[in-house]
C-alpha cells in the first residue's frame, strides 16, 4: 500500500531520480535515494515543510543535482519503475531509513550535514538523518 500518492507519471519520474542519483551505486543505491525522496514528503520538518507530492520533492529548488542534467530526462527503465514503486509503497532501508540528506563529497563524510548527524556512507554516498529536535516525526512513521 502506497505511503504517498502516486500517479504513474510520479512513478516515472521517481524512477528516473533513482537512476540519474544513483545508478553508479547499483539496486540499493538507488533504493537509498527512494527512502531519502519518499521521507522527504512524509517528514514534514526543516527544509521540506510543505512537501506532499513527488513532483514538490524532486523539484525542490536545490534538492537534486540530477535535475540540471540532461540524462534526468531519459525515459524510466522498468527496472527503476519497479524500485520506485517499492519506495512508494515505504519500502526503507538503512543507512537511508530514517534519512532526509544525502550528497557525494570528495573525500570522508562529514560528521554532520546541515547540523544533522551522519548515519552511514553507501559506497560513495552519505547519509544523514535529522535529530529528534529537527525531526521527530521521522522515526514514527
Amino acid at each position: 500500500m502506497a505511503v504517498v500518492q502516486a500517479t504513474s507519471n510520479d512513478i516515472n519520474l521517481l524512477a528516473r531520480l533513482l537512476r540519474a542519483e544513483g545508478e553508479g551505486e547499483g539496486t540499493r543505491g538507488m533504493q537509498l535515494i527512494g527512502s531519502v525522496g519518499i521521507n522527504r514528503i512524509r517528514a514534514n520538518c526543516s527544509d521540506f515543510k510543505g512537501l506532499r507530492t513527488i513532483p514538490q520533492m524532486i523539484y525542490q529548488p536545490h534538492a537534486f543535482e540530477a535535475v540540471t542534467h540532461g540524462y534526468f530526462y531519459q525515459a524510466a527503465r522498468e527496472s527503476e519503475k519497479r524500485l520506485a514503486k517499492r519506495a512508494i509503497n515505504g519500502e526503507r532501508y538503512w543507512p537511508a531509513k530514517y534519512g532526509l540528506w544525502y550528497f557525494r563529497p570528495e573525500g570522508d563524510c562529514p560528521p554532520t550535514w546541515y547540523g544533522q548527524p551522519l548515519v552511514a556512507r553507501y559506497k560513495l554516498h552519505c547519509f544523514y538523518q535529522p535529530t529528534s529536535k529537527e525531526c521527530g516525526s521521522i522515526y514514527s512513521m
